[in-house]
């Protein structure tokens, strides 16, 4: 589990879905008081288990790096959506850019999706978050609250973050990759249709890029 996502890491680079020293991913063994992190900064080509931060649930969140390597700056995203699972829990950010760019072009995700069983049987589409800043607080509430957690239990397997990225969650690093690949995939078809997105009464974009 903890070698996957060094694995899905290098997999997502190899894909043009991240840079170099982008994107993040995380996992919480179930019964654990753990979450296994990637760190910040750090080329994710070459991430290996020895790299992976530690972070500890409780009243005090504490860290820890065998490397002394800074835990990923978007750690705050990853503790809220696992910090109640109640099972195994992985989560995967990146940037894939078919995703970005629908989504800069007015597209909603999950009204996108409806017209490909491929996607919507496997992978369940939550709202996408408003252009909050990277790294920031409010990015991290509005994507667990886009994914309709509750108790734990989460209403959808992935939402877009617009101008930003992506954030899924799966059983297991790939698992969440898969979602991920999916959407990806129809948005890559999507865009290439030339199909622009549905347009309000004004005839303007709706939400273009639902920024806060």
């Amino acid at each position: 589990m903890i070698t996957a996502m060094g694995d899905v890491m290098r997999e997502a680079y190899k894909r043009n879905w991240i840079t170099t020293r982008d994107g993040n991913c995380a996992v919480r063994i179930k019964g654990s008081n753990t979450i296994h992190m990637t760190p910040s900064g750090v080329r994710k080509t070459l991430i290996c288990p020895e790299m992976i931060c530690k972070v500890t649930l409780g009243e005090k969140v504490d860290f820890h790096s065998n490397m002394n390597l800074n835990v990923t700056g978007e750690w705050e995203m990853h503790y809220l959506i696992l910090k109640d699972a109640p099972v195994t829990l992985a989560t995967v950010h990146l940037h894939p850019p078919n995703i970005v760019a629908a989504m800069y072009a007015g597209w909603d995700l999950p009204e996108m999706i409806k017209p490909f069983p491929e996607v919507f049987r496997y992978t369940r589409v939550g709202p996408s978050v408003a252009a909050w800043e990277a790294l920031s607080k409010e990015l991290a509430q509005h994507t667990f609250t886009n994914l309709g957690i509750e108790n734990g239990i989460r209403k959808f397997d992935i939402v877009g973050q617009r101008n930003h990225g992506v954030t899924a969650v799966g059983k297991n690093p790939w698992e969440a990759f898969e979602h991920i690949e999916r959407v990806e995939h129809i948005c890559q078809i999507v865009l290439a249709s030339g199909i622009q997105p549905p347009r309000n009464e004004d005839g303007k974009r709706e939400k273009l890029f639902g920024i806060i």
